[in-house]
Formats: structure tokens, C-alpha cells, sequence
């Protein structure tokens, strides 16, 4: 009787080391919401495999509606690592213990990309200025509220700095992927939305004859490249395997072709200072609107004089 019970624990034991093994080994990797799951899924199931082959833990796809579930996710551990924006990195970093590892490079080389805003081919908005002086009969296509290029950029430069406020300003505003912002432009669905240099070659590939049908009228000063962050509270082992993959990871030209296909080349090690930039638009985007509720009061007050 001894025996067996001493058999029943051991079998115990090894069956929960072996649930503990076989969990220790999944990482979930955040992918901000760009475009549909779907599409995403294709693109970066091929990258995934290879972590997961370089690792030797069994990578997994964490998608989300929004901008706001992944960092959610991190915040409640249900998101070990994350590709994000610049702006939603800042939320990861502040509230879900996010710390910036890597940054993306885009495949010419350079260090980041652009925010656009985009009009169907057709339309007579050509600049900001067509743009701005008949919103109120206009569509607008923002982006997710935590998204860099889709909102945080054009919030600053287009609407901030000439004193606009676009919820007020424009007939209707939707708030939407790139993918969808894009799409709703050139179906004529909306007038002009916000956009990015990346999300247009990407849509010149997959659907040309839709980015055919857009024309850029504004594109922003240029946004640092995209930061790669993981969670802070994972083990010494795990972050160790993390940083030997994306340091080595490219060497090898089928690595690099795979890459290619999310628009970028090897990855540059990067930190939270990556973020500082985007920390100072945000607080003079932030301030421009404080200075421009003041104004409005200050005419109010007057006006009920």
C-alpha cells in the first residue's frame, strides 16, 4: 500500500512539474491592431514560428480590437512581449510595466516613418488648409486614440497647432484602423483620414487598386521606428532568450526576406528614451488644448458680459 501511494505521488508530481514545464513555455506576443486580425496574422505568423524555433518557448499571437487590449494584456500578464507605436509604448510603459528593448527598422534603412492624412484621388482637398477650412462639411477618419501616426501626430500638427478641435470642427468623425481609415477614404465612405507611409506600402501590395485611389495631402514630420517592449516582471532566463533572438535575428537572408514582408530590417536595440520625443508632443498637444479651452472661456465670459 506504501508502494502505490508512493507511486500516486510521484506520477502527481511529475504530471504537475510537466503542466508547469509545458506552461512555462508559452510567450504571448501583442500585435497592435493596424489592420484586421486576419491580414496581421499572415504577416507575422512566419516571424512567430522563428521566435518560436530561436526560443525554444511556443510563441503565440495575442490580437485585440484595439490599441488598448494589448497594452491591457501587459498589464495583466496576458501579454509577455508587444510590438506597439510609439504612443501606445508611452501607455505600456507607464501602466502595464512595458520596457522598450528594441526598435524597428524599416527596410530601406531608414529610421522611422510618416503620418499622412488622405483624400480620395478625386477630391478637391489638395493641403491641410482645404482640409481645415470646410471641415464642418466633411468627413473625418481619425485613428484609435492610441495609436502615434493614426492620431497622436496629426492631433498635434494638423489640429492642435492650428487651434482645431476635430470632434467640433468636422460634419462626423469616425475613429478607425489604418487599414480602415484607408479603405473608408477610397470607397468614398469619408472625405480625408489619417494614414502612414508603412500602412500605404503595405496597402500597395495587397490591394493596389485601392491605394490607387488615394492621394496624400498632408504628411508629418518623421515618427521614430516602431518599439518593441516586454514585460519587466518576466524572468532573467526568459528576457535572456528574448534579447539573444531579436540580436541575432535577421543574420540569416531567409530571416531577413521574412522581415521584409512586416517593412523591416534587423532590429536596433532601443530603451524608454525612445519615447521622449513623443512624450513632448504629447504634453504640448496637451497644453495647446488647455491654452485653447482657456481662449474659448475667456470669449464666452465675454460675450455673456
Amino acid at each position: 500500500m506504501f508502494k502505490s501511494l508512493l507511486c500516486t505521488v510521484s506520477l502527481t508530481a511529475a504530471t504537475l512539474f510537466a503542466q508547469t514545464t509545458v506552461q512555462a513555455k508559452d510567450l504571448n506576443f501583442g500585435i497592435i491592431s493596424t489592420e484586421s486580425a486576419q491580414n496581421l496574422r499572415q504577416l507575422w505568423d512566419p516571424f512567430l514560428a522563428d521566435m518560436s524555433k530561436k526560443t525554444g518557448y511556443n510563441v503565440k499571437a495575442f490580437f485585440a480590437p484595439d490599441y488598448a487590449g494589448i497594452i491591457q494584456g501587459m498589464r495583466f500578464d496576458k501579454v509577455d512581449i508587444a510590438w506597439y507605436g510609439n504612443k501606445s509604448a508611452i501607455e505600456a510603459v507607464d501602466r502595464a510595466n512595458g520596457e522598450v528593448i528594441y526598435q524597428t527598422v524599416a527596410s530601406d534603412g531608414s529610421p522611422g516613418y510618416w503620418s499622412l492624412i488622405v483624400a480620395h484621388k478625386d477630391s478637391p482637398l489638395n493641403n491641410v488648409d482645404d482640409l481645415l477650412k470646410n471641415a464642418k462639411n466633411l468627413n473625418f477618419a481619425n485613428g484609435d486614440p492610441n495609436s502615434t501616426s493614426g492620431f497622436l501626430v496629426p492631433g498635434y500638427y494638423v489640429f492642435a497647432k492650428n487651434k482645431v478641435d476635430p470632434v467640433s470642427a468636422f460634419k462626423r468623425v469616425v475613429n478607425g484602423s489604418h487599414e480602415v481609415n484607408a479603405l473608408s477614404v477610397a470607397n468614398k465612405q469619408v472625405d480625408a483620414g489619417t494614414f502612414n507611409t508603412e500602412g500605404m506600402d503595405r496597402l500597395k501590395q495587397t490591394q493596389p487598386e485601392k491605394a490607387a485611389l488615394l492621394k496624400e495631402i498632408w504628411r508629418s514630420p518623421l515618427i521614430p521606428g516602431d518599439p518593441i517592449v516586454w514585460r519587466t516582471t518576466l524572468d532573467a532566463e526568459t528576457k535572456q532568450k528574448i534579447k539573444v533572438f531579436f540580436d541575432t535575428y535577421g543574420d540569416k537572408p531567409e530571416e531577413l526576406e521574412t522581415l521584409k514582408k512586416l517593412g523591416w530590417t534587423k532590429f536596433k536595440p532601443s530603451s524608454n528614451d525612445q519615447l521622449l520625443p513623443i512624450r513632448q508632443l504629447e504634453a504640448f498637444k496637451k497644453r495647446a488644448q488647455v491654452e485653447g479651452q482657456k481662449r474659448l472661456t475667456r470669449g464666452l465670459k465675454k460675450l455673456s458680459n
